[in-house]
């Protein structure tokens, strides 16, 4: 996998790209839930989750062990560790996984997750997020993915801001700070996958 780690404040973020193939599959298993009004609400997990969006869904543990998404979380989880902290995990529990639709004036609001680890991803992105109304050419901000960490300071920015693109996934510690602002312009979904999971509490608490 291709994996690499930056720093732009205090934690470190992990990102990778996510095999072809499991970003088919989890389209195609979202497609099929989103036709299936049962199954929809079975998995419902908007009211657990911070985000004003359409629709969040658990992802089934089953199907996600099947198509190697666990896997693939796993593998990075135990790479990153490994490569920041030179330490090898030997537990990694997912908590959850589930995918958050998102469309035109939605947003999530600024919230942490719960576990040690981590990470979102995307699956599908709208042509465009929009622009700003006084300055078209302006870097647009709207459909970003923003880490928060700390405050503004002198060499120090507070925020990193990651545009959305099919396939990339970062994986974070579960208290950072994030957000999402909402895009407009289009009747385009923006669908994204996350996860929270936890590891060896030695390592995480940094006891050993």
């Amino acid at each position: 996998m291709e994996l690499k780690i930056t720093r732009p404040f205090g934690p470190s973020i992990l990102s990778a790209k996510i095999p072809e193939k499991i970003v088919n599959d989890l389209n195609h298993y979202v497609d099929e839930i989103i036709d299936d009004k049962n199954k929809s609400n079975l998995l419902n997990y908007g009211n657990k989750l911070a985000g004003d969006v359409s629709q969040e869904f658990k992802i089934e543990g089953d199907f996600a062990k099947k198509i190697g998404w666990a896997d693939f979380l796993a593998g990075c989880a135990h790479s990153w560790i490994n490569k920041e902290l030179n330490k090898k995990i030997t537990k990694f529990n997912i908590i959850e996984s589930w995918i958050v639709r998102q469309f035109e004036n939605e947003y999530n609001p600024v919230h942490h997750h719960s576990g040690h680890l981590s990470g979102a991803g995307y699956l599908k992105i709208p042509s465009s997020f929009g622009t700003y109304v006084q300055d078209k050419e302006k870097n647009y901000q709207g459909g970003n993915l923003n880490l928060i960490h700390g405050s503004r300071q002198f060499l120090s920015n507070p925020l990193y801001q990651i545009k959305p693109k099919v396939g990339d996934f970062y994986f974070f510690p579960n208290y950072l700070m994030h957000t999402v602002y909402p895009f407009k312009g289009t009747k385009e979904e923006r669908r994204s996958i996350s996860f929270n999971a936890t590891i060896d509490d030695e390592i995480f608490h940094n006891l050993t």
